[in-house]
């Protein structure tokens, strides 16, 4: 498994340097997703992968902090990005990026909602969001349709990279179905908080789900 970065800090606790490669496009943190964004646009190459999903062994990892930013950065470079919230559980993107979320994903895959209509803006570069609309009763059924990989393949045809964020992959079978889906996947991982066997039995269950493990990000405490 590739180590594509270790992070200085996980940007958890101040909301407003929750968009530190925005807000800061100076500091250390942003240079280190810079490097982060080169090394999975390498290995992404080699792959040939425009969806990525990413997640984490468990809760409280940082890992929709690390998407948010890690669009940014690509965004900032002119490509085309589109952060997709697949955590029709407990999701965050919307609010890292202070959008409304009464139309989003779960609105599309049950077909009350077009794709390009469910879609929001950032004024980010070319940054834009399908947050996770109203959390569904059935999010795995949701996850798992048709309706999800006809998505993927509209957005591949429009973006040059689909950050896509889910839940915890120990946690809920929806991670599982995702994996399968989309193949790509990085691992967030928090130091200190993410054990090394919860580490191993993500990438267990993700090498069961058919999906390629392209690498890990370590978020540390500064």
């Amino acid at each position: 498994m590739l180590m594509l970065k270790r992070l200085r800090s996980t940007l958890k606790k101040n909301k407003k340097r929750n968009l530190i490669t925005y807000t800061n496009p100076e500091s250390i943190i942003t240079e280190e997703f810079r490097t982060i964004r080169t090394n999975i646009q390498f290995t992404s190459e080699e792959h040939n992968c425009k969806a990525i999903l990413m997640t984490s062994p468990s809760t409280e990892e940082g890992k929709s902090t690390t998407v948010a930013n890690l669009a940014v950065s690509m965004a900032q470079q002119k490509d085309r990005v589109l952060i997709i919230d697949a955590n029709l559980r407990n999701p965050r993107i919307h609010s890292i990026f202070k959008l409304n979320n009464s139309i989003g994903l779960s609105s599309v895959l049950s077909n009350k909602k077009k794709f390009t209509e469910a879609i929001k803006e950032t004024n980010i570069g070319k940054l834009e969001v399908l947050s996770s609309g109203p959390i569904p009763d059935n999010p795995a059924e949701l996850l798992g349709s048709y309706e999800f990989s006809r998505l993927l393949d509209l957005a591949s045809q429009t973006f040059d990279v689909i950050l896509i964020d889910s839940p915890s992959v120990l946690d809920y079978s929806d991670t599982k179905i995702l994996a399968n889906q989309c193949k790509s996947v990085i691992l967030v991982v928090r130091n200190g908080r993410s054990k090394t066997e919860k580490v191993m039995e993500a990438k267990k269950v993700l090498k069961l789900a058919k999906a390629d493990l392209l690498g890990a990000i370590i978020n540390q405490v500064s």
